[in-house]
């Protein structure tokens, strides 16, 4: 379940660690503690509901980044910030926290399962950006913890834009203590159940990742290069899955009049398969009374790669 809200602290537990940044980390040290850093690989004790928080007050937009930003993700030059860049912008943030002391498990392998934004308004350029982001503690399921990233963007006091990232780390079933899956947000089926499909077939490059990262910084190995994939079990490098869901966003906004969404909406989506680069995919969506519903499939279109909604609020 996606949570946008804190939980209140019990008096006997230990405070969440708290980061005040005065400016945007650089992700490469960030990198370098994710692979030295010795983590337990399981809770210990009560824990919080927020185990960390991590804020950055007055950040602005660079209009050069924003313009990569856009280019590499597909998105048209429009007076309004894409609503999955506030999420490159909050990465290093992220990565902060679960380099800290307060994350128990290695970083490296940590996989990113589900995420849903909720924007209030569309961003401007020229806006001050307060960011804060939130790790909320692992809960156990059947194939290890899962949990949250919940970063929030306000504008002077006003929520604008917020995200759950939902990531699961691996462990052996006999260490999370249970059996029983987490409860879900509901999953966006496929666009099978309409017979109104329509289809968008993208080929994704070989660098696409390198291109990625290059500008939101996420620089992790299995991205990069097929020698470095391999390291980790690929066979050759695969594709962000937030490039992945920004590109959706952008190809849908491109592609159809009904993609024309209003201020405020939500835009979920959950990671099925990785997509190993270069590949072709088909984007199949179809409309809904309250927004759109999509998938995004292989080039035989058998493997489903990730599925998503959007809806307005």
């Amino acid at each position: 379940m996606l949570r946008f809200t804190t939980a209140p602290r019990a008096e006997s537990r230990p405070m969440p660690l708290q980061i005040q940044l005065n400016t945007r980390p650089s992700v490469l040290p960030l990198y370098f503690r994710a692979l030295t850093a010795r983590k337990p690989g399981q809770l210990t004790g009560k824990r919080e509901a927020v185990l960390a928080t991590v804020s950055l007050q007055q950040q602005s937009i660079d209009s050069a980044h924003l313009r990569d930003y856009r280019a590499v993700c597909g998105f048209a030059a429009t007076s309004a910030v894409p609503t999955t860049y506030p999420f490159a912008l909050a990465m290093p943030l992220q990565l902060n926290l679960l380099v800290s002391k307060a994350f128990p498990f290695p970083v490296l392998g940590v996989v990113h399962v589900r995420n849903c934004i909720r924007q209030h308004r569309p961003l401007g350029e020229d806006e001050q950006l307060d960011i804060q982001c939130d790790l909320m503690a692992p809960v156990p399921v059947k194939r290890g913890y899962e949990f949250e990233l919940v970063t929030r963007v306000h504008v002077a006091g006003e929520l604008v834009w917020e995200c759950a990232s939902t990531l699961l780390s691996r462990v052996r079933q006999a260490e999370t203590g249970t059996s029983g899956p987490r409860p879900r947000a509901q999953d966006a089926s496929a666009c099978k159940e309409s017979g109104d499909i329509r289809s968008l077939k993208w080929e994704l490059a070989a660098d696409i990742g390198r291109r990625y990262a290059r500008v939101s910084g996420d620089r992790n190995p299995i991205h990069l290069y097929a020698s470095t994939a391999r390291l980790f079990g690929f066979p050759r490098a695969i594709a962000h899955g937030m490039w992945l869901k920004a590109h959706c966003l952008a190809s849908l906004e491109g592609a159809v009049a009904e993609a024309s969404l209003p201020e405020a909406f939500e835009f979920h989506v959950e990671f099925k398969k990785p997509v190993l680069l270069p590949s072709p995919v088909t984007l199949q969506y179809h409309s809904l009374e309250s927004g759109l519903r999509f998938n995004l499939m292989d080039g035989t279109g058998k493997r489903v790669h990730l599925n998503g909604r959007i809806t307005c609020l």
